[in-house]
């Protein structure tokens, strides 16, 4: 029962920092279209009000939150990889350390998971007001991608992005209850082959 609780443990940690780098990568790829598609739009950087699609000043507010994103992506990143040094993702017997280790991967998750997905839903409600068919007619002159208001995949990658960080930490959790449970039924085991060896 150890051997198969070991295997999954460092599968789940394995799947812990793969979670960790699909937010890094989704934080990547979250401006590419909006970039693509509106900042040619926008003629004057030192006034974003003056603009040939009205709307697209989106790109420019979505910036400090795109940052955080990335920044915080590779903070879950190193917590992740802390599960590997700490041996959380091998030990038999879990320490202080590695509690704490799981802890702190457990909170980061949930708490940018819930972060991010307030942010996203409210930029998406600011994207669907962009003027489209201003859009559609500039993006035809000047030669640029047009997105439409159906185009909202990296606004809604976010549930699948952050529900693969959540199932981590739900199964990091389970796994510590699990360990805790295998590792109470070996005492017991010690203890009565001590007292019957007594």
């Amino acid at each position: 029962m150890y051997k198969k609780q070991m295997t999954i443990q460092r599968v789940i940690c394995f799947l812990s920092l793969v979670a960790s780098v699909v937010v890094f990568l989704y934080s990547l790829g979250l401006m590419t279209d909006l970039y693509d598609s509106l900042y040619p739009m926008m003629r004057n950087p030192d006034n974003l009000l003056e603009t040939d699609v009205p709307g697209s000043i989106i790109y420019y507010d979505m910036q400090p939150f795109n940052r955080l994103l990335l920044r915080f992506s590779i903070v879950l990143i190193l917590l992740s990889c802390l599960l590997f040094i700490t041996n959380t993702s091998t030990r038999r017997k879990y320490y202080v350390g590695n509690y704490a280790v799981v802890a702190l991967n457990v909170i980061a998750n949930v708490a940018i998971a819930v972060w991010a997905h307030g942010q996203l839903t409210g930029f998406k409600a600011q994207y669907l007001q962009l003027d489209f068919e201003s859009l559609a007619l500039w993006s035809s002159i000047w030669e640029t991608p047009y997105i439409g208001p159906e185009s909202t995949f990296w606004f809604d990658a976010h549930y699948a992005v952050f529900a693969l960080t959540l199932l981590a930490s739900a199964l990091l959790i389970l796994n510590v209850f699990w360990k805790r449970k295998l590792m109470k039924d070996e005492q017991s085991l010690l203890a009565a082959g001590k007292a019957a060896n007594a």
